[in-house]
């Protein structure tokens, strides 16, 4: 009990101490660029055109896994049912 209440205030002080952490970098003196630099209109339009390209991309890949996976399912479904030359009597 105490193990696990010592496991989650550890966790609890994690959370709330990383965005502190955070803070202070941020507040550093970089003349507001923040990490990446200056960003200008070629660094906003490369992102979109990231962001344009991402989300499609990201949105096939899942739904080619699901498709697989509801595949797979069907295939085991079938398998597991009983065949159909067997069933009712002579």
């Amino acid at each position: 009990m105490r193990r696990r209440f010592a496991a989650a205030l550890a966790f609890a002080y994690v959370v709330l101490a990383l965005p502190l952490a955070l803070a202070a970098s941020a507040a550093a003196e970089n003349d507001g660029r923040g990490f990446y630099g200056a960003t200008d209109d070629k660094v906003v339009t490369n992102a979109g055109f990231i962001l344009i390209i991402f989300f499609p991309t990201f949105v096939f890949a899942m739904s080619m896994i699901q498709r697989r996976l509801e595949k797979r399912k069907e295939a085991r479904k079938a398998a597991s049912l009983p065949d159909a030359t067997w069933r009712g009597g002579w």
